[in-house]
C-alpha cells in the first residue's frame, strides 16, 4: 500500500512517540543500574511511581522521565545511553522551577492557558488511546506475516558485479585494454588510470541488476559471459569504460531483519486509518469556513486515492 506525504505527516508524530516510547524506556531504566551478578539474570522491573527527585518538595517519578523521553527522543537518539537518564532529569528540574514561577505570577489563570491544557489533555489520550487499541496489535507475529507475504512472489534476477577503469579518451582506454591483455592487475591499473571516486578499490563496483547503471555500460557489462572476462572500451557519459566481470549471482530477496521497520509502519499506518475511519462514523463535523472545508476535504480525498493505489 501507497501512503501520501500528507498521510504521512498526520500520523507521524504518534507513531514516532510510541516508537520512541518502547525503544527509550528500556534504556532508561536500565541506564543507572548495576551490572547483573549472572549472566541471564532479568532486569529489575522499575515502577513508574519511582521518585528520583524532588524539587521544593515536588517529586518526579520514572513516569515523568519516560514523558519527557517521548518528547525528547530525537535529542536522545544524539547521546550516548548513560547520559540520557541524567539528561532527562535536569530537563525536568528545569521544567519544575519554572512552571512554580509560572504558576506564582498567575500564567495558570488565563484563558489561553486553559486551551493549551486541553489541547494537550486531548494529545494525550489520543496517544495513550493509540498505543493500547493500535500499536499492541502490531506484534512480531503480525509484521512476520507481513513479511512472508511480502516476498511469497519474490522473483529473482541476475545480478553481476564488476570493477571497471573510467578514462577520458578512447585512445587511453584501449591503452589500458592493451596492458590488461598483457597481464597487467586490473585493479592496481584501475588505482592508477581511472578517474572514477571508486578507483581507490580497484574499481569494484559491487553488486548491480539491470536498470541500475547507465545504458551503454550495462550492455557492455552483462555481456561479458566468464568471470574475469574484460571488455572492449565502451564509451557512456562519463567516459570511457573497460570493465571485467567478477561474480555473477541471483538476487535474494530482503531479509526480515531489514523489512521490519518499514512493514511495522506500513501495518501500523494502515490500523491507524482503519481505526480512524471507524471511529469516525457517525461524528458531525462542521468547519464554518467554506475554503477551509474545502481544503480539508480535498487532503482527505487525496489520502484516500493514495491509499488505494498499488505499492510502486
Amino acid at each position: 500500500m501507497k501512503f501520501s506525504p500528507l498521510r504521512l505527516a498526520r500520523t507521524a508524530s504518534v507513531i514516532a512517540t510510541m516508537v520512541a516510547a518502547t525503544a527509550l524506556t528500556p534504556v532508561l531504566a536500565q541506564d543507572a543500574a548495576p551490572a547483573a551478578p549472572a549472566q541471564d539474570a532479568a532486569p529489575a522491573a522499575v515502577s513508574p511511581e519511582a521518585v528520583v527527585a524532588t524539587v521544593d518538595g515536588a517529586p518526579i517519578t520514572e513516569a515523568d522521565l519516560g514523558f519527557a523521553a517521548e518528547d525528547l527522543s530525537q535529542e536522545l537518539q544524539q547521546m550516548p545511553p548513560a547520559q540520557r537518564k541524567p539528561f532527562l532529569l535536569r530537563v525536568l528540574i528545569d521544567m519544575k522551577v519554572m512552571a512554580k514561577a509560572g504558576a506564582d505570577a498567575g500564567m495558570a489563570d488565563t484563558p489561553l492557558f486553559q486551551q493549551r491544557l486541553d489541547y494537550l489533555k486531548d494529545r494525550s489520550l489520543r496517544r495513550a488511546y493509540f498505543a493500547d487499541t493500535i500499536a499492541k496489535g502490531i506484534t512480531e507475529e503480525a509484521v512476520r506475516a507481513a513479511y512472508d507475504k511480502s516476498v511469497a512472489d519474490f522473483q529473482p534476477t541476475e545480478e553481476i558485479r564488476a570493477s571497471h577503469i573510467l578514462v577520458p579518451s578512447e585512445d587511453e582506454a584501449k591503452a589500458i585494454k592493451e596492458q590488461l591483455d598483457g597481464g597487467a592487475d586490473f585493479a592496481e591499473l584501475a588505482k592508477e588510470k581511472s578517474i572514477d571516486p571508486g578507483a581507490a578499490n580497484g574499481g569494484d563496483l559491487g553488486f548491480f541488476s539491470k536498470g541500475m547503471m547507465v545504458a551503454p555500460f550495462e550492455t557492455a557489462a552483462y555481456g561479458l559471459s566468464d568471470i574475469g572476462q574484460v571488455s572492449e572500451p565502451v564509451e557512456s557519459q562519463f567516459g570511457w569504460h573497460v570493465i571485467r566481470l567478477e561474480e555473477k549471482r541471483q538476487s535474494a530477496p530482503p531479509t526480515f531483519e531489514q523489512l521490519a521497520p518499514q512493514l511495522q509502519q506500513q501495518l501500523l499506518m494502515t490500523s491507524f486509518d482503519d481505526t480512524v475511519a471507524r471511529l469516525m462514523e457517525g461524528v458531525a463535523i462542521d468547519i464554518p469556513d467554506a475554503d477551509l472545508a474545502a481544503a480539508v476535504a480535498a487532503q482527505t480525498e487525496t489520502e484516500a486515492t493514495a491509499g488505494d493505489a498499488p505499492a510502486q
